[in-house]
């Protein structure tokens, strides 16, 4: 079974600063009906001005990864870390039992970043940040794992069984992205558009698959992220 998630019926704000569209309940906007997919908890897509940001602020017992999209992005952190990446790059942190952290945008462009968050297998991790520099080229026309799940091989690791997947498909190639048995996907098309089992999906636009592999063709040059997991 596939849905399609259409951007326009998502949730919204709108900060000045801050430009964002909620895939799930967040913030100002609430939806009993849409409050998480499985373990996925949040995918806000932000549009961040340059100069601005999020001051320090706390999280606590969610795995939280943030996918660059265009621009760059500064992080800082209450266990030090201090970190600048920018289109293609990942930065993930567990908070666990309570993490203080900023996100800014210091750079001269806007900032769009895709803000994931992954509910633990469990509570009470010790905090962690990571952050990892993919090549581009190697989500060129193919799947790129970039998370895994603790007992995997991803180059992040987080406290649930769950798996990212990026690519960036040329226009007119064909792809296959296997869900199996007891599994389930959510697709979002961070760029471009695409057919995915004969549904349109535009820019910004998610996908919900349970059970069911994802027929991917690229109407356009496409760049595509998939969160992986154990259905529930």
């Amino acid at each position: 079974m596939v849905r399609r998630m259409d951007h326009k019926k998502m949730g919204k704000s709108n900060l000045g600063w801050l430009n964002s569209i909620f895939h799930f309940s967040f913030a100002e906007y609430y939806n009993p009906l849409n409050m998480n997919f499985g373990a996925l908890r949040v995918i806000n897509d932000d549009l961040i001005d340059a100069g601005t940001g999020f001051d320090m602020h706390p999280h606590e017992d969610m795995e939280i990864v943030s996918y660059i999209i265009n621009g760059e992005l500064t992080h800082g952190d209450s266990l030090g870390n201090t970190n600048t990446l920018s289109r293609g790059e990942v930065q993930y942190m567990s908070a666990g039992t309570g993490i203080f952290h900023s996100e800014f945008n210091r750079g001269n462009e806007t900032l769009r970043l895709l803000q994931i968050w992954i509910l633990p297998d469990q509570t009470g991790y010790k905090p962690n940040y990571g952050d990892y520099r993919f090549k581009w080229e190697d989500r060129k026309n193919k799947w790129l794992q970039i998370v895994s799940g603790s007992k995997g091989d991803a180059p992040i690791r987080i406290h649930q069984d769950a798996n990212l997947y990026a690519i960036e498909l040329e226009k007119n190639q064909e792809i296959i992205f296997e869900v199996g048995k007891r599994r389930q996907a959510y697709l979002v098309q961070m760029e471009g558009s695409s057919g995915v089992n004969n549904e349109s999906i535009n820019m910004r636009d998610g996908l919900e698959s349970v059970e069911e592999d994802l027929k991917i063709k690229a109407s356009e040059d496409s760049h595509i992220l998939v969160i992986e997991m154990e259905k529930q």
